[in-house]
This record gives C-alpha cells, sequence and structure tokens, in this order.
C-alpha cells in the first residue's frame, strides 16, 4: 500500500501570520481605546455638534439721538442669509444653485467660502445681507436641498437721506483683516459689524451691543428638528449728541451744495451744536455692502467727499487769523498805538506785498486796530507781523490751540500747522527768514488751521480767553459703559483752559468784530437786523500769485472763510464756515448769517414758548362761562399783563398796532405819505419744530 506524501506548514509562515493577527488587535484595541478612553471627550464633542447647531442673534447698534432726543439714527429690520459650515457635505458643489438663488454671482460665493476657511467650521458665515422677500422663499423652499442655507434676523442702520450729517455720524461695515489684527478689536470676530467714522467709531463700543445665540437641535441632513436654550443679545446703548437739529438742518440748507464745511459750538461748553461738511456721501450705501461702483465713485471725487472738512482740512485760514494777531499785538502792548497807513501795499524786506483793496484800486488810508480788523487791512497787518515777529505770533496762536488738536471727540482729526523757528528748523533744517513773517502776519505762509480750530480760537477770545474742548456727544447723558472713555479723554486733554486777555483789549477786539456786517465792515450784507452779531470774514489764496498766472481755472479761485459769533462778547454760539473756491470772506459770511439767524429764531421762540410779556393793548377773549352758570353770571377774568405764561396765550387776542408808509397818488405821480390803524390778531401758538432728521419721520 502506498501512502500520499502529508504537505506541512512552514513554522515560519505561521509564526508571520500569527504576528499579522496580533498587531491587526493592537490596532484595533488601540483604536477602541481612543474612540471609548484617550480621546472620548473629543468624539463626544463632535457627536454633540452633529446633533445640536448654535445660531447667533445679532444684537442691534443703539440709536443716536439729537440733544433733544429726537431720532438722528435708527434700525430697520432685515434678514440675512448665513451658511452653514459644520455639516459633512461638500459646499462647493451647491454654490452654483445657491448663487442662483439668491442672485449672486458663483464667484462672489467661492470668494467668500475662501475668505472664512481659516475661521472656525462651527461659525456660520454670512452669505448674503439684507435679502429680498423672492430669496427668503428661495432659502425656505430649499430646506432639504440645501440644509446648509440659514436665515436670520438682524438690526440694520438708518440713516438720515441724501448724507445729511454724515460725516458726523459716520458709517457701518463689516471688519476687516487689518483690523481684527490691532489690539482694539481683539475681542471682534470675522463678520462683525462696526463702526468706521465718525460718531460710530469713535464710540463703536458702546453703540454695539453684545450678540446673543440660540442652540437648535438638528438631525444627520442638518434639518432643525427642535430647539434648546436662548442667550437673548443684549442692544448697544442709545447715543444723545449735543447737536441741535433745528440748527443742523439750516446749516446744512445753507451750505447747500457748496464746498466745504460748517462747524458750530457753544463756547461756554463746547457742545457742537452743527456740523456740515461737502461733498458728502450716503452712509446707508455702506450700511449692508458697499459696491465696488459707488466706493471707486468716492475715491475719484476730486470734492473728497469721505474727509470730513470741519476737523480735517488744513488750509491757510486767511484773514480770519488776524483776529489771533490782534490779540497778540494788544497783549504785546504793541497794536494799541499802532497807527498805519494803508495806499494799498508796502514794502517789507526788500519785497513789496500788496493790500486786498489794491484790486480794487482803493486804499485804506490812516488804519488803527479797529478799522484795521473790520475793514481787514492787510497793511496793518503786515506792520503789526514785523513788528511782533514770528515767535510771539507763534506763542499765542498756540496758546489758543492752533497747530495742535482739539481733541474733539471724532477720529482722524489732523492738527494743522503754526510755523515758528524752532519748527523750521525742526521740519527743514533751515532758519527761518524774516520775510517769511509777513505772510504769516494775514493767515498766509505756512500756517494751516481747520475750521474747528479757528472756531475754537476765535470763540474763546470773544469770551474773555475762555477755551472749551469741543465736543459732539452730551457727556452728561452717557451711559456708566462710556463714563471711562469721557474720564481718559478729561484727564488727559482739560475741558476748559484760560488765555489771558486785559479786558480792555477784550473790548477792543469785539467791538470791531461787530462792526465786520456792518456798512463799513468787509461783510455788511451779512447783518442780521436786531443781532448782536460779530465776526471776521476771510479770502485765502489757494497757489501763488505766479502760479495762478499759469494756472488758470475755478479750482484755483481763494477759499472764502468767516467765523462768526453771537452776542459779541461772552457768546452763545460762534460759527466758522470754510467756502472753498468761494473767493470772497464775504459769502461765506451770508451762510453763517443764516445759521445764526435760526440759532436767535428758536431761542427766542423758545423763551416765548416759556413764559413772555403780553404784548401793549393786549386784551385777551372773554373766558367761557361754566355750564353751570346762566348768562347774568357769566365771568371774563384778563390776562394778567406784566408776563403771560404760553398757556394763557394759546387762544388769539388782538393788539391795536399803527403804521405809515409811501405810496403813489392816484395818478400814479409822486409819493404820499400813508398811514392807518390795524386791529392785529395774535396767535401765540408755538412753531413745531423738526422731529427727527430728513427721512427719519
Amino acid at each position: 500500500m502506498v501512502f500520499g506524501r502529508e504537505e506541512k506548514v512552514s513554522t515560519l509562515r505561521i509564526t508571520g501570520i500569527q504576528y499579522f493577527l496580533l498587531a491587526a488587535f493592537l490596532i484595533l484595541g488601540f483604536g477602541l481605546w481612543q474612540l471609548q478612553i484617550g480621546k472620548s471627550d473629543y468624539y463626544a464633542g463632535l457627536a454633540e455638534r452633529n446633533r445640536i447647531r448654535t445660531v447667533p442673534i445679532l444684537a442691534p447698534r443703539g440709536k443716536i439721538l439729537d440733544r433733544e432726543g429726537r431720532i438722528i439714527v435708527d434700525n430697520y429690520p432685515s434678514t440675512s442669509v448665513l451658511m452653514v459650515r459644520d455639516l459633512q457635505r461638500d459646499l462647493n458643489a451647491d454654490v452654483d444653485q445657491i448663487a442662483s438663488g439668491l442672485h449672486m454671482d458663483p464667484d462672489e460665493v467661492r470668494d467668500r467660502l475662501a475668505h472664512f476657511k481659516n475661521t472656525p467650521q462651527y461659525q456660520p458665515l454670512v452669505l448674503k445681507e439684507d435679502i429680498t422677500p423672492d430669496e427668503l422663499a428661495f432659502v425656505e423652499s430649499h430646506r432639504n436641498e440645501l440644509p446648509e442655507l440659514e436665515t436670520i434676523s438682524e438690526h440694520r442702520r438708518l440713516y438720515p437721506k441724501n448724507g445729511f450729517m454724515a460725516h458726523a455720524i459716520g458709517y457701518v461695515g463689516e471688519v476687516s483683516e487689518d483690523m481684527l489684527n490691532q489690539p482694539a478689536f481683539e475681542f471682534y470676530k470675522a463678520g462683525d459689524i462696526v463702526g468706521k467714522s465718525g460718531v460710530e467709531q469713535e464710540y463703536n463700543d458702546m453703540l454695539m451691543g453684545k450678540d446673543g445665540s440660540r442652540r437648535e437641535i438638528v438631525d444627520s441632513r442638518g434639518r432643525v428638528v427642535g430647539k434648546m436654550d436662548e442667550v437673548p443679545a443684549v442692544p448697544g446703548k442709545q447715543l444723545k449728541l449735543t447737536i441741535d437739529l433745528d440748527i443742523q438742518i439750516a446749516a446744512e440748507e445753507a451750505m447747500g451744495d457748496k464746498t466745504g464745511g460748517i462747524i458750530a459750538m457753544d463756547p461756554h461748553t463746547g457742545e457742537i451744536l452743527a456740523m456740515v461738511s461737502r461733498p458728502t456721501f450716503d452712509p446707508n450705501q455702506f450700511a449692508v455692502r458697499i459696491t465696488k461702483g459707488y466706493w471707486d465713485q468716492l475715491l475719484s471725487d476730486e470734492g473728497k467727499p469721505l474727509m470730513n472738512k470741519t476737523i480735517q482740512a488744513q488750509l491757510a485760514p486767511g484773514s480770519t487769523f488776524k483776529i489771533i494777531m490782534a490779540t497778540a499785538g494788544l497783549q504785546e502792548g504793541i497794536a494799541q498805538n499802532l497807527h498805519v497807513n494803508c495806499p494799498g501795499g508796502a514794502t517789507f524786506y526788500g519785497r513789496y506785498f500788496k493790500c486786498w483793496v489794491a484790486a480794487e484800486h482803493r486804499t485804506h488810508g490812516l488804519v488803527d486796530i479797529t478799522k484795521g480788523i473790520y475793514q481787514s487791512c492787510d497793511v496793518f497787518f503786515y506792520t503789526l507781523a514785523e513788528k511782533l515777529g514770528i515767535d510771539k505770533i507763534s506763542k499765542w496762536a498756540t496758546m489758543l490751540g492752533l497747530g495742535q488738536k482739539t481733541h474733539i471727540d471724532l477720529p482722524q482729526e489732523v492738527a494743522g500747522v503754526m510755523p515758528s523757528e524752532e519748527w523750521k528748523i525742526r521740519n527743514f533744517k533751515q532758519k527761518w527768514f524774516a520775510g517769511e513773517t509777513i505772510s504769516v502776519g494775514i493767515g498766509q505762509g505756512a500756517v494751516a488751521a481747520t475750521p474747528v480750530q479757528m472756531m475754537r480760537a476765535i470763540g474763546g477770545i470773544a469770551s474773555d480767553g475762555h477755551m472749551v474742548r469741543p465736543h459732539i456727544v452730551d457727556f452728561g447723558d452717557l451711559p456708566p459703559e462710556g463714563q471711562p472713555l469721557y474720564k481718559q479723554i478729561s484727564d488727559k486733554y482739560p475741558d476748559q483752559t484760560t488765555v489771558p486777555i486785559d479786558p480792555e483789549n477784550w473790548q477792543i477786539i469785539t467791538d470791531a468784530m461787530a462792526e465786520v456786517v456792518q456798512p463799513e465792515g468787509t461783510a455788511p450784507s451779512a447783518h442780521v437786523q436786531g443781532v448782536d452779531f460779530a465776526g471776521k470774514t476771510g479770502s485765502a489764496q489757494t497757489v501763488s500769485n505766479a502760479a495762478r498766472k499759469i494756472l488758470k481755472g475755478a479750482e484755483y479761485k481763494d477759499n472764502s472763510w468767516f467765523v462768526g459769533l453771537t452776542p459779541r462778547r461772552n457768546p452763545d454760539i460762534v460759527i466758522c464756515v470754510l467756502y472753498e473756491g468761494g473767493e470772497h470772506g464775504k459769502l461765506a459770511a451770508r451762510i453763517a448769517a443764516q445759521v445764526i439767524r435760526a440759532f436767535v429764531d428758536k431761542k427766542r421762540r423758545v423763551l416765548n414758548n416759556v413764559a413772555y410779556a403780553a404784548p401793549p393793548g393786549y386784551v385777551a377773549k372773554p373766558a367761557k362761562a361754566t355750564p353751570d352758570k346762566p348768562d347774568a353770571e357769566k365771568e371774563t377774568k384778563p390776562v394778567d399783563l406784566s408776563v403771560a405764561p404760553a398757556a394763557q396765550l394759546q387762544q388769539p387776542g388782538h393788539v391795536e398796532m399803527a403804521g405809515m408808509w409811501n405810496e403813489a397818488d392816484r395818478d400814479g405821480q409822486g409819493d404820499r405819505l400813508g398811514g392807518a390803524k390795524f386791529d392785529v390778531a395774535l396767535d401765540a401758538k408755538p412753531r413745531k419744530p423738526v422731529k427727527a432728521a430728513p427721512g427719519m419721520d
């Protein structure tokens, strides 16, 4: 019998298989240990996130109000689309369908995905803001196919129409990557909406509020199947400004479409009453997402609409600087007895300097300090500058705030330039030449100031040296969160300082300023009847006379300046107008006069509405009889003629008045004097002021 040979497996192969199986079990065991023990918290968190989704609840920004509580900036309800990125889903595959439904460019959607790729996946990104009803319907109807899309309700900024007060308010926008790298924005995240200029930027932390969140239970496809807890958003604090809407509207209308700026302040407190800059921009364009076309338009505009010219336009102040020169000259004991003959110009250091009247083939004749101010004689101030010297001029101008920021509570203020010998050596490594002082004496040469600086300086001079730091927010109404910011600023930059001015010098300057709007002054057309209105005109060259002959064009016209106030001493309002290319200071003065008139009219109206003396001869209508008395017992109670409160003057009364006039004869030849008595009905109802900024009703 023959038996077959048995095949045996080699010991080496068996050993290899055993080690392979052992390694496989070790790997599986390690993986099981990792899942259940080593990284149990991590995988539990992933599983929880697959089941629970966190949706942000955005906090509305605080409203911005004027000094009387009227709305300037509000919010409106809006819906935005979010893209949830923590789903196990290829989002790029859905881009075309999403872009079509939301009326977006597919490349724009891809760009946003790429822009936020480094942010945590559990943070949803804002895909499109302020969607339309049909876009909302698209998202709701495609919940199953596009579970990554989510909607969120939020409040967006609503600004006044037509760029009203745009530079003071500012605008908001999405925080940029550069901003996120700055320490001030370390607690912000990509996609947050923050203030980018004006009050919106300066007081962003207070206006912004704190976002909340809502946790939802979702299934494996991202569909919401239930809700968990919710942390409500904390709205931003509302902010009250010192702006008076009635004065602001008057300033906006007075400026019209002219290029330049207007700023008005209460020189007792530093409260800004109005601020206008032209050309302006529409901050509503920034409230959602500004288009590239509009942004390019703003950047290419030669008028620089994004510049707040009241605090950023540093230009030669022209003859408005002569008030500072007069202060320096009087305080140094030089100007009191200075009498100069103005034949239309004068020679200093071998160079002939013209007076502005030479262009009109006139002369000023003999000029003292008073006439020098109200007729703005250049020759007088050339001479005064020569006698003072640049260092004394610089000393007084610096004391009055030129060449330095006013530290108004708005961002991006500039400091301007006040030259001196030390300034020129430091900046140009050159000595100061005496001839350069002559141009400085009339606010030209190296002098550069902003409207807010000139307003503060001349307002301080008219207030007997009482200088205040301008501010646009009502510090007395700041919530607790804003108090540390105010204290930090006020500790570093005092709210009030005093520049010593002799009372006699103060009277000379302010009386001369009052003559500026009189027939002999440089701006008689700006006179406001019945108002103690004073000021100083200025015209400042933008290029030299030699350059003007070569570079002809409207853009090289002189800038028109005016700083005005009422009353002339210890004024209640001071206003600075810069009219770029206006040429004549009287044109800026007319603009200022419109604002002054509005201020005085409102002040009188407010006083009249509280209580005022009854007009002579006023007799109120008999009071209505009470129902429970017969006609014979009806009583009439006359109004107290000494003081008649507004409540007593709500019903019309009558005043007997007389008048006289000139009129033509019956045959149309010559004039004759006419006169008569009138029974004039009085209506003491108060005029109703505006309720809100334009477009905010």
